[in-house]
């Protein structure tokens, strides 16, 4: 850069970080407010993206996704999750959210843990570990085979059987049925919003599938949802998302929206490194290159645990 193309040096130190002081029952709102001076680190990316997916929510004109793994469907951001559907118009997971949440669904309860534990004695006890999720074998395998099983019993005795599904419209008769209004399933029914799990297979959820139509008329056609997202790229000028952690869910995002030239709003969460080459690394920068973002976006990576900087985000929006 030539010299006279730098920007002056008063326009580069004009935020001045401030010494901040914290006030007893301070509201979330009035924290991110505050944290908006304090100035340094990964905080200021949070603020960021607060502020882009306020604006992302607010663009009527904007397509907007929701993209997240599993395993945080295990903690107690599902019924956030769950409020949340509404905002958004499509949501891209993977098969261990429908494990999850079906579970759960039928009563399944998961319990505080450890990460520092003796894998090998919760083995013994029929524990299954989740980061520091403790679930009781019962609580999770059982119950999803045994909630699959009456759902999708009553979804092909129905008078309404097609016989064969995409994913997204075969998860929108199970939040059809489901009863738990607690669920992400029953609230993207309720707001019609469709759930893409294009790793549908990888995952109790798919197991049963596979082992239902072993002897029932079933055949499930995934490419159907891949047309309908490729139709979401052509049909909208812009497109937005929040992307909560990385792999399949976070790539199907942004895989689809290149065709459309990259998404206008980008928020991604990770606590993953860029310096293995993975895509859950991956900055939003680099999507960039790919033609996945735009490069005049609003786009901003956060470094940081889901479950601490979601409540933040959630709270301080009102997705609720």
């Amino acid at each position: 850069m030539a010299k006279k193309d730098l920007p002056s040096k008063a326009s580069l130190l004009k935020d001045i970080v401030q010494d901040v002081r914290l006030s007893k029952a301070m509201s979330v709102r009035q924290l991110v407010d505050v944290q908006r001076s304090i100035g340094g680190f990964s905080a200021q990316n949070m603020i960021r993206a607060i502020d882009i997916v306020k604006d992302m929510l607010g663009d009527k004109d904007s397509f907007n996704f929701l993209s997240f793994p599993a395993d945080i469907i295990a903690t107690g951001l599902r019924g956030m999750i769950a409020d949340s559907v509404k905002h958004f118009d499509a949501i891209i997971t993977t098969c261990g959210t429908l494990d999850h949440d079906l579970a759960k669904a039928y009563g399944g309860k998961y319990s505080l843990g450890t990460f520092d534990v003796d894998d090998n004695m919760l083995k013994d006890l029929d524990i299954y570990r989740l980061g520091n999720i403790f679930i009781g074998s019962e609580q999770y395998g059982l119950a999803v085979e045994k909630y699959f099983a009456e759902i999708m019993g009553d979804i092909y005795n129905s008078k309404d059987y097609k016989g064969e599904y995409s994913p997204s419209q075969l998860l929108h008769e199970f939040g059809k049925r489901i009863k738990d209004e607690h669920s992400i399933l029953r609230q993207a029914y309720l707001h019609n919003v469709p759930i893409y799990v294009p790793g549908i297979v990888d995952g109790a959820f798919g197991t049963q599938l596979t082992l239902f139509s072993q002897d029932h008329k079933f055949k499930l056609d995934m490419l159907k949802d891949e047309l309908a997202l490729s139709n979401v790229s052509f049909d909208n000028k812009t497109t937005g998302a929040l992307m909560l952690g990385g792999g399949i869910s976070k790539h199907h995002v942004i895989w689809w929206n290149q065709f459309k030239g990259g998404l206008d709003y980008a928020v991604y969460v990770t606590t993953a490194s860029q310096y293995d080459g993975s895509l859950s690394g991956a900055r939003l920068t680099e999507a960039v290159s790919w033609g996945k973002v735009k490069e005049k976006a609003e786009y901003v990576t956060v470094d940081g645990d889901i479950t601490i900087i979601l409540p933040v985000i959630f709270s301080y929006l009102e997705l609720m």
